[in-house]
């Protein structure tokens, strides 16, 4: 296959970190230098690329960093670039500085400002999924997800000592204002009681009565909600809760920013370094708007425009089992 003539491909983070991001930033660079290619990283996402924060890459870079959370790069949201006087200064500060391809690790927001880039400036740009909440089309999983579910696991598996010790239930609220998909499996996987999440219709009649039913028969219960919850947060639901059953000694937990915080899992590394590899070759190959993922163990090609704004649909059999294993 004939390679692209690609001089120096530059490399950033975008919008909410995410673990892993490290891993992969480490793979578009020591790939890029296997392929004698100059790699560029580029500080605080878009904000960087329009003021011109640009830093060289070479393999000490990206030395020590794999096993480390959040971004070396930095990340940040950039309003700036949402003006096409801001994305002008960008293309401005790559071409000044020779940069003629880019590697965006991102979600929603950040593909949705490479979309637009592309298509002003033909710039090449690839996508790697990464971000926590696993909801982009094109990808069974994202970077992050693995070690944020597991972050969850790990605090409910805590919580539910003590509510074991004092008889409590728990309402643990996690991230996801648009997508469940955190809730839905650290639910499972910590064996949740019930698990509230923002794409299914919270029925509060039926969660009261599963409380009912369960509050003589279990020491300890634990609901998982998704802030994004059409019911309310994890606040908004205990008041729910106290007011029926005032007897029950109900606590809130809020997990927040832990969920993208730690060392990545093994898993968030090794689809990280995938994913990484995949941007520079594929890159060199012609390709150009898309995110890239991973779908049936598989790298996967989506075009920005199918990735962005399509949360994936909830596992019915995921749903099922919640149902099934919460009596």
């Amino acid at each position: 296959m004939t390679k692209v003539n690609i001089k120096n491909i530059g490399v950033f983070t975008s919008g909410g970190d995410s673990p892993g991001m490290n891993a992969a930033i480490r793979a578009v660079v020591r790939t890029g230098l296997f392929h004698d290619i100059k790699v560029t990283g580029i500080l605080r996402g878009y904000d960087g690329m329009i003021s011109g924060e640009f830093l060289p890459m070479e393999r000490k870079s990206v030395a020590n960093i794999i096993q480390r959370g959040g971004t070396v790069l930095k990340t940040a949201r950039s309003e700036e670039f949402r003006s096409k006087e801001g994305r002008v200064k960008a293309y401005e500060q790559l071409k000044k500085n020779g940069i003629d391809a880019l590697v965006a690790i991102g979600g929603d927001g950040t593909f949705t400002g490479a979309n637009i880039f592309h298509e002003e400036f033909n710039i090449p740009i690839l996508g790697l999924a990464g971000t926590i909440d696993n909801d982009l089309q094109g990808t069974d999983y994202t970077i992050g997800y693995d070690t944020a579910i597991n972050t969850v696991i790990d605090a409910v598996d805590k919580i539910r000592d003590t509510a074991e010790s004092h008889d409590r239930l728990f309402i643990v609220e996690v991230m996801g204002r648009d997508s469940g998909l955190i809730a839905l499996r650290s639910g499972i996987g910590s064996g949740a009681e019930a698990i509230l999440i923002p794409e299914t219709k919270t029925d509060i009649n039926a969660l009261l009565k599963r409380l009912e039913i369960s509050r003589k028969d279990k020491s300890s219960k634990i609901i998982i909600v998704a802030e994004g919850d059409d019911a309310g947060g994890g606040f908004e639901i205990a008041k729910i809760v106290k007011e029926k059953f005032p007897s029950i000694d109900t606590r809130v937990s809020i997990l927040g920013h832990i969920q993208r915080g730690g060392s990545p899992s093994c898993m968030d590394r090794v689809l990280a370094s995938r994913l990484g590899v995949a941007a520079v070759e594929s890159l060199l190959e012609g390709r150009t708007s898309e995110m890239i993922g991973i779908v049936n163990g598989k790298i996967h090609f989506t075009p920005f425009s199918s990735a962005i704004k399509h949360n994936k649909d909830v596992n019915s059999e995921l749903l099922k089992i919640v149902d099934i294993l919460s009596l």
